[in-house]
């Protein structure tokens, strides 16, 4: 066992997150709780619904979206008949 302080951060997980040009992973320590580091979008993003400034009228909402797809699949689903 080591006292070096850094020790904890050498040894963190890394970044799952793998670069477009050359096909190798981020070497960035992942942020606690995420499988990716803060430049790869770990915790980011907008507050979810009142807590978001921009929010109006909830047509864009996850269960709005996610009643949509279930009609749009029922749709496929469902053969026509003549």
């Amino acid at each position: 066992m080591s006292n070096n302080p850094m020790q904890s951060a050498h040894d963190a997980p890394r970044c799952g997150a793998k670069s477009k040009r050359t096909g190798l992973p981020c070497r960035s320590p992942a942020v606690t709780g995420h499988r990716i580091c803060r430049m790869h979008g770990a915790g980011g993003g907008a507050s979810k619904g009142k807590l978001n400034g921009n929010f109006r009228h909830g047509g864009r909402t996850k269960e709005a979206t996610d009643a949509s797809r279930y009609v749009n699949q029922l749709g496929r689903v469902v053969p026509v008949i003549d």
